[in-house]
């Protein structure tokens, strides 16, 4: 007994070692990629520093001065406005696709509808900036359909208008957004249990009730990657706006990854750019945490 218990012990070492040394070479590039820089970029809000020259440690001053300048909080409402376009419409729409998709027939056309709903998940983000911003233009697609519909009185430069360059650029978002949200849902709704539809079918349930009582609760866990992935999409949005506006007209898209761009490559402000990252990151973990908690609790 005492020398099976030994050699078991003995086997549980020799296989965690293993499970470590296959571990290493993952947990060496998070370190590496991500802890580090991190740790880093703390170290670095705490200085003045232009990024070459010696450093000149300021404390919390580089935190005041995100909180009390007036275009750095700007920036962050702009972040939680696109939250709209990028996490609230891509999944209510994307619920809607996913439920008329799954009700039809699986066939070519339902494949195709996936495919092609899936398409903008898989252009580069900024050269889907670049080719709406082509639309956009006082001669581009979208003008040039509003004006076939006889809607000239609302043709504009979309991107070069204060009122519209916002939302503009958040439709954009959500065209990108709204086929990952639509293949997920579809794959969430096919692991539902079908009798439960046929169960609430022969109660006389129409379809608002089977979509409220069954479709919803069940696709709780893929509603909340979805919220997450889409809310840090638009909290640390880059690509899509620095190549379409490039934070204009004047700060009327600027968000906070085209601010921290500017003031550290710039400006030439590392410490000041370093701190508004360290609360960006505050803020998506702030938005992040809570929903993830939930649909855990709830789930149980």
């Amino acid at each position: 007994m005492i020398r099976a218990g030994a050699h078991r012990r003995a086997a549980v070492r020799r296989n965690t070692a293993r499970g470590w040394l296959l571990l290493l070479p993952a947990l060496a590039a998070y370190v590496g990629f991500v802890v580090w820089p991190l740790g880093m970029g703390i170290q670095y809000s705490f200085f003045d520093w232009n990024g070459v020259g010696p450093a000149t440690w300021v404390g919390l001053d580089n935190y005041a001065s995100v909180f009390g300048d007036p275009e750095l909080l700007g920036s962050i409402r702009n972040a939680f406005v696109l939250i709209v376009f990028f996490t609230v419409i891509p999944v209510t729409v994307g619920l809607v696709l996913a439920t008329l998709i799954r009700s039809l027939r699986s066939g070519a056309f339902s494949r195709a509808s996936q495919t092609i709903l899936f398409l903008p998940q898989v252009i580069p983000l900024a050269a889907a900036g670049i080719a709406w911003s082509w639309m956009y233009a006082q001669t581009g697609a979208v003008n040039e359909i509003l004006g076939r519909l006889g809607l000239d009185g609302l043709t504009r430069p979309w991107l070069a208008d204060y009122d519209t360059a916002l939302p503009a650029v958040g439709l954009i978002g959500s065209w990108v957004l709204t086929g990952l949200c639509t293949v997920l849902l579809l794959t969430g709704i096919g692991k539902i249990d079908r009798s439960l539809y046929e169960a609430v079918r022969l109660d006389g349930a129409g379809w608002w009730r089977e979509f409220f009582t069954i479709t919803l609760p069940g696709l709780r866990q893929e509603i909340a990657v979805l919220v997450t992935i889409s809310i840090i999409a638009a909290l640390s949005s880059f690509d899509i706006i620095y190549t379409s506006t490039q934070g204009g007209p004047g700060r009327a898209t600027l968000v906070p990854g085209i601010s921290i761009y500017r003031i550290g490559f710039t400006q030439s402000d590392v410490g000041l750019a370093s701190a508004f990252g360290i609360v960006l990151m505050i803020l998506v973990l702030a938005c992040v945490l809570p929903i993830q908690r939930l649909a855990r609790v709830r789930d149980r």
